[in-house]
C-alpha cells in the first residue's frame, strides 16, 4: 500500500450455518416463495439438514416503554410493517402486542405475549399460582431484561450470569395463525417436548423439527403421538437445570438446531411461558410439579404385575389365565378386559361370550385380585337401543357443528361415533352416572362389573376416517396456512381425528373449537373418570390414559401406547419412562413383550426383566398375535419370570415410599441418572440405565444374545442387590455379567431400603413379614424412609 493513496475494501460476512434461522418452515419451500418473505435463499450441500431459507434481517417488533414493579414488568410491543413478513391476512403479524413478566416466586417466572385489543383463544387449565408474588427482589434466582429493538426477552440466572433464555432473534412473529418464538440456549443438552418416539433421552439438537397435535399414532420415528406436552428441562454447562413450559394447545412444533436454539411454532392461543429456576434437575420437577400438580398416589394393589391381551374370546379364557398363573406361582395382582367383553364394542355392554364377566370378576377379587376394563370416549350413534347415546343426547353431551343442534359423527369400529365433549359440565355429570350404572347396575345386580380401575384409551380423540362422515366444512381450519410438522403433514389436522370447526363448551359454557381444544380431549376426560370411579368404588383406585397435557399426572398414569416386539422398544422405553417423570406423570410403562407382533422368547423375557420395573407393569398385546403372558412359553420362562417379579414384590415398600414422595413432594421415581449425579458429566447422556428414586440402579439388557451387560457404574459406593457386596467400582463403565436370569439390581451406598417378603398378590404380600437393608456409605452412614397406609 503506497502512502497517501486511499483504497477501498469489500468482504461479506458469511454467517455460519448454525445462525441460521429457518424463515420458510412451511411445505414446498422455493426460492421464489423465501424471497416473497424477504428471506436469503442459498442450500448448504455440506449441511442438508439447515434451512435453505433463513432470515437476514431483524424480527418486526420493538418496546416503547416498559413499566417496571417489585413483581415484573408491563410492555407494549410496536410493530415495524416495512419488516412484517407474510403471506396473507391469517400470517399478518398482529400490531396490538402486549408483553407481561411475572415474578410469581424466587424460582419461578411467567411471561406472557397476547393481542390486548382482541381476546384470543387461552388455554383452559388451571395452574397451581400464588394469588400474589412470593419473592424477594434480593432472593430472585433470575433476573429478566426486554431488548427494545428488536424486541427480545433475555432471563439470566443471578447466580452465575448464564443465559437461560435470549429470544431478540429474527424469527418472532404473532399473527391470527402463525405465531413463532425462538430462543437461544444455555447449553446442547435439552430434555423433554413429547410425545414423540425418539432414540436418546436427550434431543438431538441437529436440525431436528418434531410435531405436537395428539393423535391415534402407533410410536414411531418423528410422528406425534397421544401426548401433548410442551416442556423441556435443560441443562446449563455448569450442570444447573432449568425448565420451561409453553401453556398453548394448539398444533405446535418445535425446531432444535446446534447453535444451541430452539423455535417453537403454533397456529392459535397465545404466548403464555413458565420457567422453574431448579437449580438441580430434580428441584426442576418438584418445582414444575408445583406448578401444574403433583402425581397421583396410586394404591399399592396397582404396583402388582398386570396381564392383559386384545382378543380374548370368552372370560372362560381369562378364568383359566388366572387359574394358571396361580398354578405357576407367579406373582400377579390384576387382570383386564379390552373391548373383547362389549358387544359391538360399545362402552357400558357385555357382549354375549363374556355374560359370566361379572362372577368372575367377584371370585378373582375374593381371592385377592384386582380388575380393570377399558373404556374408548366415542359413543355409537346408529344403534337401535343404547341407552348411553340416547341418555348423552338427552344431556346435551356431544361435540356439534358450529351454530347448530347438529352431532359430528365420524366412525369407529364400523359405528357412526359421536364425540362426548368432557369440558361441559352436563357431559362430566352423564359420564359419572354411566360409569357408576355399569358398576351397581340398577336393573339386573348380577351384570353388575365390579372393576378396581378404569383404562381410558383412544382419547386423541381417536376414528378410523379423517374427519367426518359428511365430510367436513372448513378448509381454513382444518388446512390451516402453516401446518405444524406433523405425521401425514399433506393430509391437515383431520388425520384419524374429527373436524376441527367442532363445537366445544367450556364449563361456563364459552363455545371454544375443537382447533383450539382438540389436545386437551384426554385431558379433559381423566379426571371425570377418577371422580366416577372413587364414586363408584369408593376407594382410591387407578385410571391409566393414553392421551396425556400438562397436570393428567394428578389423575392418571400413562402407558407408552401400541409398541411393538421389537429389541429397539426397551430402550424407548426407559426414554418415555424418564420424560413423563419430567412431566409429572409417574406412573407409566410400556407394554411388556411388545403390543404388534409376535414377541419372540428371549425378547419377552429380557423385556419382562426390565417391566419388573416399570411403575405399570403389564404385559399386553394384540389380537391376532401369539400369547406372551408368562405361562404361555415355558417352565424356564415362568421360572425367570417369578424370579424377577418376586424381586419387585420384595421392593414394592420401597417403591410405594418413592410414590408417596412423588405424590407429595414431586420428586422422580423412575429417576435418571443425571438427577442424582448431575456433576458427572457422564450421566447427562445415559438412557440404557435408570434409577428407582435414589437408591436402586438398574441396567438391563436390551440386546439379543447378550449375556452381559455395559453399564456406566456413578461416583457412589454401590453394593450387588443379590449378593450385598461392595462391587468395588464407581465412576466409571464396566461390562457386567448377566446370563438368561439375571438383571443387573445395584443399592447405593448411603440408603435404607424398607422390603417385604412377597406373595403372590399385594393382598397377601402386605400381610408378610417386612425388612430393611442398610447400606452404608464411606461415612458408615445411611438413611432411608417408609410411607405405609392401608394400600
Amino acid at each position: 500500500l503506497e502512502l497517501g493513496k486511499s483504497y477501498t475494501l469489500k468482504w461479506t460476512q458469511q454467517a455460519s450455518i448454525n445462525e441460521r434461522f429457518d424463515c420458510y418452515p412451511n411445505q414446498n419451500s422455493t426460492k421464489e416463495k423465501c424471497e416473497q418473505l424477504g428471506c436469503v435463499w442459498e442450500q448448504s450441500p455440506s449441511n442438508p439438514d439447515s434451512p435453505s431459507c433463513y432470515y437476514n434481517s431483524d424480527n418486526a417488533y420493538s418496546v416503547d416503554g416498559v413499566e417496571y414493579s417489585s413483581s415484573g414488568l408491563v410492555a407494549n410491543l410496536t410493530l415495524n410493517s416495512t419488516n412484517a413478513r407474510a403471506n396473507d391476512k391469517y400470517t399478518e403479524p398482529i400490531g396490538t402486542l402486549r408483553l407481561e413478566v411475572k415474578y410469581h416466586s424466587n424460582h419461578m417466572l411467567q411471561f406472557k405475549i397476547y393481542d390486548y385489543q382482541n381476546a384470543r383463544y387461552e388455554v383452559p387449565v388451571p395452574l397451581n399460582l400464588p394469588s400474589s408474588p412470593v419473592n424477594t427482589n434480593e432472593n430472585l434466582l433470575y433476573e429478566v431484561s426486554v431488548q427494545r429493538k428488536p424486541f427480545g426477552i433475555q432471563v439470566r440466572r443471578k447466580s452465575t450470569g448464564t443465559v437461560i433464555w435470549d429470544s431478540q432473534l429474527p424469527t418472532f412473529t404473532f399473527s391470527d395463525m402463525f405465531i413463532q418464538i425462538s430462543t437461544r440456549l444455555a447449553s446442547q443438552y435439552i430434555y423433554g417436548f413429547g410425545e414423540t418416539e425418539h432414540t436418546m433421552f436427550r434431543r438431538n439438537m441437529s436440525w431436528h423439527t418434531w410435531g405436537m397435535f395428539t393423535r391415534d399414532q402407533a410410536p414411531t420415528y418423528k410422528l406425534n403421538s397421544y401426548g401433548y406436552q410442551p416442556f423441556y428441562m435443560a441443562l446449563e454447562e455448569d450442570g444447573n437445570a432449568h425448565g420451561v413450559l409453553l401453556l398453548n394447545s394448539n398444533a405446535m412444533d418445535v425446531t432444535f438446531q446446534p447453535t444451541p436454539a430452539l423455535t417453537y411454532r403454533t397456529i392459535g392461543g397465545i404466548l403464555d411461558f413458565y420457567m422453574v429456576l431448579g437449580p438441580t434437575p430434580e428441584l426442576v420437577v418438584q418445582e414444575y410439579t408445583e406448578l401444574i400438580g403433583r402425581p397421583v398416589m396410586p394404591p399399592y394393589w396397582s404396583l402388582g404385575f398386570q396381564l392383559c391381551r386384545y382378543g380374548y374370546r370368552n372370560d372362560s379364557e381369562i378364568s383359566q389365565l388366572v387359574e394358571e398363573m396361580k398354578a405357576a406361582n407367579i406373582p400377579y395382582d390384576v387382570q383386564y378386559v379390552d373391548i373383547d367383553h362389549m358387544e359391538r364394542q360399545l362402552d357400558f355392554t357385555l357382549g354375549a361370550r363374556f355374560q359370566g364377566l361379572p362372577a368372575l370378576i367377584n371370585k378373582i377379587k375374593a381371592e385377592g385380585m384386582r380388575f380393570i376394563i377399558i373404556l374408548d370416549p366415542t359413543i355409537s350413534g346408529n344403534e337401535t337401543d343404547y341407552p348411553t347415546f340416547s341418555r348423552g343426547v338427552e344431556d346435551d353431551v356431544f361435540i356439534k357443528w358450529p351454530n347448530t343442534n347438529d352431532i359430528i359423527y365420524s366412525k369407529l369400529y364400523g359405528a357412526h361415533a359421536a364425540f362426548p365433549d368432557f369440558l361441559r359440565n352436563s357431559t362430566v355429570e352423564w359420564w359419572k352416572r354411566e360409569i357408576l350404572e355399569f358398576y351397581d347396575n340398577p336393573r339386573n345386580n348380577s351384570q353388575s362389573v365390579k372393576f378396581d380401575g378404569l383404562w381410558i384409551d383412544m382419547n386423541e380423540p381417536a376414528t378410523f376416517y379423517n374427519g367426518a362422515l359428511e365430510g367436513c366444512r372448513d378448509d381454513l381450519l382444518n388446512y390451516p396456512p402453516y401446518i405444524p410438522h406433523l405425521g401425514y403433514r399433506s393430509d391437515g389436522l383431520i388425520v384419524k381425528t374429527p373436524c376441527m370447526e367442532g363445537e366445544q363448551r367450556l364449563p361456563d359454557g364459552t363455545p371454544v373449537r375443537h382447533y383450539d381444544v382438540h389436545s386437551l380431549y384426554g385431558w379433559s376426560q381423566t379426571k371425570p373418570t377418577l371422580d366416577a370411579l372413587q364414586n363408584a368404588t369408593k376407594e382410591r383406585g387407578i385410571v391409566i390414559t393414553r392421551s396425556t397435557y400438562p397436570s393428567s399426572g394428578k389423575w392418571a398414569g400413562h402407558w407408552l401406547g401400541d409398541n411393538k416386539a421389537a429389541w429397539d422398544q426397551l430402550a424407548k422405553s426407559i426414554i418415555g419412562m424418564m420424560e413423563f417423570s419430567l412431566f409429572g406423570i409417574s406412573y407409566t410403562g410400556a407394554d411388556i413383550c411388545g403390543f404388534f407382533n409376535d414377541s419372540q422368547y428371549e425378547l419377552c423375557l429380557r423385556w419382562m426383566q426390565l417391566g419388573a420395573f416399570y411403575p405399570y407393569s403389564r404385559n399386553h398385546n394384540e389380537k391376532g398375535t401369539r400369547r406372551q403372558d408368562p405361562v404361555s412359553w415355558d417352565a424356564t420362562f415362568e421360572n425367570i419370570s417369578r424370579k424377577v417379579l418376586n424381586i419387585r414384590y420384595t421392593l414394592l415398600p420401597y417403591f410405594y415410599t418413592l410414590m408417596y414422595d412423588a405424590h407429595a413432594h414431586g420428586s422422580t421415581v423412575i429417576r435418571p441418572v443425571l438427577h442424582e449425579f448431575v456433576t458427572d458429566r457422564t450421566t447427562w447422556d445415559i438412557y440404557e440405565q435408570f434409577l428407582w428414586g435414589p437408591a436402586i440402579l438398574i441396567s438391563p439388557v436390551m440386546q439379543p444374545n447378550a449375556v452381559t451387560v455395559d453399564a456406566y457404574i456413578p461416583d457412589a459406593i454401590w453394593y450387588d442387590y443379590y449378593t450385598d457386596t461392595n462391587i468395588g467400582v464407581r465412576g466409571k463403565s464396566v461390562t457386567l455379567p448377566a446370563p438368561l436370569d439375571h438383571i443387573n439390581l445395584h443399592i447405593r451406598g448411603g440408603y435404607i431400603i424398607a422390603w417385604q417378603q412377597p406373595a403372590n398378590t399385594t393382598f397377601y404380600s402386605r400381610k408378610n413379614p417386612m425388612g430393611l437393608t442398610v447400606a452404608l456409605n464411606e461415612s458408615q452412614l445411611a438413611e432411608g424412609q417408609l410411607y405405609w397406609d392401608d394400600g
